[in-house]
């Protein structure tokens, strides 16, 4: 009888354990990682003590099909960023913390060059949000995935104080306000690849600021965690929303009180040329603001009194942003948000 292993199936231990050995070398050269347990069966995290009442929260994202283009370019540095940053970026909205964060890999056969360089941009997306990469797990599935194909899920922990406080109340007049994108982010690209592949186009054809096509595309995904923790913690912000899959259309809603309406005035900002790019391949404005952010991450409500406070912290930051409009009260309509004009799509 043929001698069989699971080896010869497809799968390799040895390549698995050297893969881990790698990322271990990752996290030991970085002190800020250093509650990471890597090659352990789970991870543990002592939460600090000094939180009141401290309330566990978690989330879970990936990145979507984004990473067929890192596939079609072979440029997988920044994919792990995008996946810790639909993590962090949920967590905060909420006021909580990132504390841990783990990652599962599935690919068909492992690449240990292209997973070292996923690994990498998962390390420098924990670094900037100040948290741990606490474990994770990468899987072999040969003859379920092709060889050269790969998925990412990504998990994520946080904490905030469940001391009861006072929450500001959503009125009439809060100005809403959005903190500019990155670009797309990590949603709609399966529309985009959509436009790619029927339209045959080059993702090495120049489009803004001698940057292609294919760079604007793989652009990471901005991390808001530092700049919006800390207008939560001195309460120049009342509500924030995640502008993700869903686009504006179906995000800003689930921010907003009942007792509110948003009226917003499309024609208030530049629409990113990446944005004007999809827009001209016959993608409707509507289809537009349910896909994508349009330029903006964040959305966030404040009283207009606390303006001046928010600019110095979008200052300190070097973030931009744009007043795109303000809450009404609710009307009997069921819609949540009144879009007035429309998106800036020209040149």
């Amino acid at each position: 009888m043929k001698k069989i292993s699971y080896s010869s199936s497809g799968v390799s231990i040895d390549k698995g354990n050297k893969f881990v050995s790698q990322i271990k070398k990752l996290i030991q050269k970085d002190k800020k990682l250093k509650k990471s347990n890597i090659g352990g069966f789970s991870g543990q995290f002592i939460l600090d003590t000094r939180i009141k009442k401290p309330v566990l929260v978690g989330a879970t994202d990936g990145v979507g099909t984004k990473i067929e283009i890192a596939n079609i370019l072979n440029n997988h540095r920044t994919i792990g960023i995008d996946l810790v940053a639909m993590c962090v970026n949920d967590l905060i909205v909420d006021k909580a913390k990132p504390l841990f964060f783990l990652d599962y890999i599935s690919t068909g056969k492992l690449n240990i060059s292209k997973g070292t360089q996923i690994i990498k941009g998962i390390i420098d997306g924990c670094k900037e949000s100040g948290c741990s990469l606490l474990g994770g797990e990468t899987a072999e599935h040969p003859g379920i995935e092709s060889k050269n194909n790969y998925d990412l899920a990504g998990f994520c922990v946080g904490v905030k104080s469940g001391e009861s406080k006072k929450t500001e109340k959503l009125k009439n007049g809060d100005l809403i306000i959005g903190i500019q994108s990155s670009g797309l982010h990590s949603n709609g690209f399966s529309l985009v690849r959509k436009i790619i592949k029927e339209n045959k186009i080059k993702l090495n054809k120049k489009l803004y600021k001698n940057k292609t096509i294919g760079d604007l595309l793989i652009e990471p995904t901005k991390i808001y965690v530092t700049p919006i923790l800390n207008l939560f913690s001195k309460n120049i912000i009342k509500s924030c929303s995640h502008i993700t899959g869903g686009g504006i259309t179906e995000n800003l809603p689930r921010s907003l009180t009942k007792n509110v309406q948003a009226k917003i005035d499309l024609s208030t900002w530049n629409v990113p040329k990446i944005f004007k790019w999809i827009h001209s391949y016959g993608v409707t404005q509507s289809e537009m603001l349910r896909t994508f952010n349009c330029g903006f991450g964040m959305i966030v409500i404040l009283e207009r009194s606390k303006l001046k406070s928010f600019d110095k912290v979008m200052k300190k930051y070097k973030l931009k942003y744009c007043n795109i409009g303000n809450l009404i009260r609710a009307n009997n309509s069921s819609k949540k948000i009144k879009f007035q004009n429309k998106l800036n799509f020209d040149d």
